[in-house]
C-alpha cells in the first residue's frame, strides 16, 4: 500500500548499507574478543580452583606452623600449602652442556587439592626423587627426557615424568617433597590462597596484607595476584577490544548520520509525490513505515555482511584461544550474532522514523503546492558576502551554498568530521604501534656478542635478548647467552680504537628467580652508560650498586614500585636490590631486571651494543670491529631490527581498514547530499548555463559548495580522533600489562595535525566529484524545464 512513496536510490542505499555493515562487523567482533578474553580463563580457574593469591615465603623468617595458621587471616576462604620451594638451575643436552634459565621448583605431593589443582597435560605426577613435572607454560623438552642439576651436591639427573598447567601460574616445575629436599634445603615456601572477595587489585591487596600482617615482618617476599595472571593470559586477544570500540561507536553514530540525512534527503526531495500521494488517500503512518522499510531493506543486507565478516575475522583468534586453554568449541556467542544485528537495525528504525515524521505532518495542501525547486530566502546573507570575495563568480556561489541549507550542511560536517576522527585516530594508532616496535628494536647500531648474528624470530627478526628458544641437543657449542665474557677493559680498549665510535655498553645476562613472579626473569648487569638507551616512565636509571630499572611487568607481577626492594635468586646467588625507574621494555615478556655490573661484580659482559657517529658506514665499522674482536672470542655484526609483531600488524591492519571504511561511508554521505543538492538546484543550474556557465564552471561550483564542509569537519573531527587517541592507547597498554612513554603517545606532529585538518577537504570533494560531473552535462533545456 505504501508503494511509490519513496523510491530507493543507489547512493543512499549503499551509503546506509556500509555504514550498517561497518557497524555490525565491529561490534561483533569487539564483543566476540571481549567474551573470548575472559570466559575460558574464568572457566578453567573456576574449574582448577585457582589461587587467588599465591605468596612467597623466606623459609629462614617464618615457621610452617606460622604459615599454617594463616588460613584465619581476615578475607582467606581456603589455603593449599605450605609448600617448600626452590630455584632451581638445569641443563639439558647429552653432557648438560646447555644451562636453562631457573625455575621455581615447588615441592609438592599431588596435583590436586582444594586451591590450584593442577591439571596434568601429559605424563603423570611425580612421586619419588629424581622425578619432576615442568610446567606446560615452560620450555618445551618432552616428557621422558633428562634434565642435569649442576649447582646441587652430585649434580644429581632428573627425568621429567609429566607436563602439568597451572591456571594460576604458581610454578615452573614440580616435584615430590622429598625429591626437592634431596636437591638441598628449600630457600622458601608457597601458600596458595582463594580470598572470600578477590573481583578487584584492591580486594587482593587487602587480602595479602592481613596475610602480611599474621607472619612476622619481611616474612612475606612476594605475592602474585590472579588479576596479574588473568590480564597476561588474556592480554592479547584483549589488546583489539579497546580500538574496536571507538571504531564502533563511530560506526554507530555515523549509521544514525547517514540514515537520518538519506531519509530527511528523501522526504525533501519528494515533498510534492508525498503531497499527491495524501490527496488519493494515504495516512501519515502509512507515508512513514514507508520511508522507515526504505532505510531498512539496506542496512538489513549491510547487517547481515557485517555478521559474517564479523565472525570471520574473530575465527582465527578464537581458535588460538582453544589451543591456550585445550578448550574447544569457542565461537561468536550466539546474543551476539542476533543482539547486536537487531539492535543496529532497531537503531536505524529509530532514526528513520524520527527523520520520516515530517512527512507524515505534512499538509497536504502545503506539500502540493511546493517544486521541486526550493524557494528558500536563508543564506543569502552568505551569498552576498562571498560575491566580494576576488575568486572566480562560479566559486563565490559555491561557497554560499551551505548556508542554504544549513540543516543538511551539519550533518555533512558531522558526517566528514567523524570520518576525519577515524583518519586521525587510525594514523595515530599506527604511528604509536610503529614507536613501540622501534623501541622493542634493538637499542644501538652495531653488536658484538659471543654468539654471532641472530638468527630469524618467529616474528620475522632475530629473537629479542632473553627470548632465545631453549638450545637443543643439535645446537652447537659457543652460542651460549649467559657465558662469561673476555676482559671487559681489553673489549672496550678494542671498541675504543674504532673511528667512528660514539658510545657503548657491555652487558652480561643471567637468569634469575624474582619473588613475587611466576617464571625466571632475565637480569642484564651493565657496564658503561647506558641511560639514554631504553625509555623510561618514570623514576631513574640505575647509577650503582644494589639498584635495578625494571618493566612494568615486573611491578605489576610482584606488586613493587619505585622504592621497594626486589629479591634475585640466581645462579651468582640471592641478591636484594632497590628499584629506582620504570622502563619501558616487552623484551622476555617484559621480564627484566636492569642493574649495575657492581651488582653481580663477578660476571664479565659477553655482549656489547654500540652506537656509531653520525655518518660512519656500519658495514664497514662491523667488519673492522669484527677483525679486532675476533680473537677475544667475539663477533661484530650491524644490529638487526626486527620486523613487526603478528599483533601489531593485525591492529594496524584492522585499524587501517575500519578507518578506510569510515572515510567511505563519509564520502558517500557527502555524495548522497551533493546530488539531492543538485537535482534540487538543477534549474538554477539550468539558468547559470543559459547565461554562460560552461561545464568546468558548474564543476568548480559544485565542488566549492563543499569546501566551507570539508573544512569545518576536518577542524572539529582532527581534535575528535587525536582525543580518541589519548584515551584508546592507554587502555591498550593496560591490558598489556604496559605503561606508554611519552614518545608512543605524543605522535601528532602540528604539520601533521594540518594534513588531517585538510583530510576532511578531501574527503568532501571526493564525495562531491561524482555529483559535478553530473550537473556539469546535464542538459540546459532539459534544466530550465525542470520544476
Amino acid at each position: 500500500m505504501s508503494k511509490g512513496v519513496g523510491r530507493p536510490r543507489r547512493v543512499p542505499s549503499i551509503a546506509v548499507g556500509v555504514a550498517a555493515a561497518l557497524s555490525v562487523s565491529a561490534a561483533v567482533l569487539g564483543l566476540a574478543l571481549l567474551v573470548a578474553s575472559s570466559g575460558p580463563f574464568d572457566r578453567a580457574f573456576t574449574g582448577q580452583r585457582g589461587a587467588h593469591l599465591a605468596a612467597s615465603f623466606d623459609a629462614g623468617k617464618v615457621t610452617t606452623d606460622q604459615l599454617s595458621a594463616t588460613v584465619h587471616a581476615t578475607g582467606v576462604a581456603a589455603v593449599a600449602g605450605p609448600y617448600p620451594t626452590m630455584a632451581v638451575s638445569v641443563s639439558v643436552g647429552p653432557n648438560g652442556e646447555f644451562r636453562l634459565p631457573p625455575v621455581t621448583v615447588v615441592g609438592r605431593a599431588e596435583a590436586g587439592g582444594d586451591v590450584d589443582a593442577v591439571t596434568l597435560t601429559d605424563g603423570r605426577w611425580a612421586t619419588a626423587p629424581g622425578e619432576i613435572v615442568l610446567s606446560a607454560d615452560g620450555p618445551t623438552i618432552g616428557v621422558g627426557k633428562s634434565l642435569r642439576v649442576p649447582d646441587a651436591l652430585g649434580s644429581p639427573t632428573l627425568t621429567i615424568v609429566g607436563v602439568a598447567r597451572s591456571v594460576s601460574r604458581t610454578a615452573g616445575a614440580w616435584m615430590s617433597p622429598a625429591g626437592l629436599a634431596a636437591l638441598g634445603k628449600p630457600t622458601g615456601y608457597q601458600m596458595l590462597y582463594r580470598l572470600t572477595t578477590a573481583s578487584t587489585t584492591a580486594q587482593v591487596d587487602a587480602g595479602r596484607d592481613a596475610i602480611a600482617a599474621a607472619v612476622p615482618d619481611g616474612a612475606l617476599t612476594g605475592a602474585t595476584s590472579w588479576l596479574t595472571v588473568k590480564q597476561e593470559a588474556v592480554r592479547t586477544i584483549a589488546l583489539f577490544v579497546p580500538f574496536l570500540t571507538a571504531f564502533g561507536v563511530l560506526g554507530l553514530i555515523m549509521s544514525v548520520l547517514v540514515v537520518g540525512n538519506v531519509v530527511a534527503g528523501a522526504v525533501g526531495a519528494a515533498t510534492r509525490r508525498i503531497g499527491i500521494l495524501k490527496a488519493i488517500g494515504f495516512t501519515p503512518a502509512q507515508v512513514v513505515r514507508a520511508y522507515v522499510i526504505q532505510a531498512l531493506i539496506p542496512a538489513a543486507a549491510g547487517v547481515a555482511v557485517g555478521v559474517i565478516v564479523g565472525n570471520l575475522a574473530a575465527g582465527p583468534v578464537l581458535t588460538q584461544t582453544e589451543s591456550v586453554y585445550a578448550t574447544t568449541g569457542l565461537a561468536v556467542p550466539l546474543w551476539v550474532d542476533f543482539g547486536v544485528p537487531a539492535g543496529v537495525l532497531a537503531l536505524v528504525a529509530v532514526t528513520a522514523w524520527i527523520s520520516a515524521l515530517r512527512a507524515g505532518r505534512l499538509r497536504t495542501i502545503d506539500a502540493l503546492a511546493v517544486g521541486r525547486t526550493p524557494h528558500s530566502t536563508r543564506g543569502r546573507w552568505a551569498a552576498r558576502l562571498s560575491a566580494r570575495l576576488p575568486l572566480p563568480r562560479p566559486i563565490t556561489l559555491g561557497l554560499s551554498r551551505p548556508f542554504a541549507r544549513p540543516a543538511r550542511a551539519l550533518a555533512m560536517v558531522a558526517a566528514i568530521g567523524f570520518g576525519a576522527a577515524a583518519v586521525t585516530f587510525g594514523t595515530g594508532l599506527a604511528a604509536s604501534l610503529a614507536e613501540v616496535q622501534a623501541l622493542r628494536n634493538s637499542n644501538a647500531d652495531v653488536t658484538v656478542d659471543t654468539m654471532g648474528p641472530p638468527q630469524e624470530g618467529p616474528e620475522g627478526g632475530p629473537p629479542p635478548p632473553g627470548d632465545e628458544p631453549p638450545p637443543s641437543d643439535s645446537q652447537p657449542k659457543g652460542r651460549d647467552p649467559f657465558a662469561d665474557g673476555p676482559d671487559p677493559a681489553t673489549v672496550a680498549a678494542a671498541i675504543d680504537a674504532q673511528s667512528g665510535t660514539e658510545s657503548f655498553y657491555g652487558m652480561a645476562r643471567q637468569e634469575a628467580a624474582v619473588s613475587g613472579l611466576a617464571g625466571a626473569a632475565t637480569v642484564y648487569s651493565i657496564v658503561g652508560d647506558s641511560a639514554g638507551y631504553w625509555a623510561l616512565i618514570s623514576g631513574r636509571w640505575f647509577d650503582k650498586a644494589g639498584e635495578v630499572v625494571v618493566p612494568t611487568t615486573v611491578l605489576t607481577a610482584t606488586g613493587t614500585k619505585i622504592g621497594d626492594t626486589l629479591t634475585l635468586n640466581g645462579a651468582d646467588g640471592i641478591v636484594t636490590a632497590r628499584i629506582v625507574g620504570e622502563v619501558f621494555d616487552t623484551s622476555n615478556d617484559g621480564r627484566s631486571v636492569y642493574t649495575d655490573a657492581a651488582t653481580y661484580p663477578d660476571r664479565n659482559p659477553n655482549e656489547y651494543q654500540i652506537a656509531v657517529k653520525p655518518g660512519t658506514e656500519l658495514t664497514s665499522y662491523s667488519k673492522a670491529l669484527d677483525a679486532a674482536v675476533d680473537s677475544l672470542g667475539l663477533s661484530a655484526y650491524p644490529s638487526v631490527n626486527r620486523a613487526g609483531g603478528d599483533v601489531a600488524l593485525a591492529v594496524t591492519g584492522l585499524a587501517t581498514t575500519l578507518a578506510l571504511m569510515l572515510v567511505a561511508i563519509a564520502a558517500l554521505g557527502v555524495l548522497n547530499a551533493a546530488v539531492l543538492d543538485t537535482r534540487e538546484r538543477v534549474r538554477e543550474i539550468g539558468i547559470h548555463k543559459a547565461l554562460g556557465m560552461v561545464p568546468r564552471q558548474t564543476i568548480a561550483m559544485v565542488v566549492a559548495s563543499v569546501v566551507v564542509v570539508g573544512l569545518a569537519g576536518g577542524l572539529v573531527g582532527t581534535p575528535l580522533g587525536a582525543a580518541m587517541h589519548a584515551a584508546v592507547m592507554p587502555a591498550m597498554g593496560d591490558v598489556s600489562g604496559l605503561k606508554l612513554p611519552p614518545v608512543v603517545m605524543d605522535v601528532y606532529q602540528p604539520a601533521w595535525l594540518v594534513m588531517l585538518i585538510l583530510g576532511g577537504l578531501v574527503i568532501a570533494v571526493l564525495g562531491a566529484v561524482l555529483p559535478a560531473g553530473w550537473a556539469a552535462k546535464v542538459r540546459t533545456a532539459t534544466a530550465l524545464r525542470t520544476e
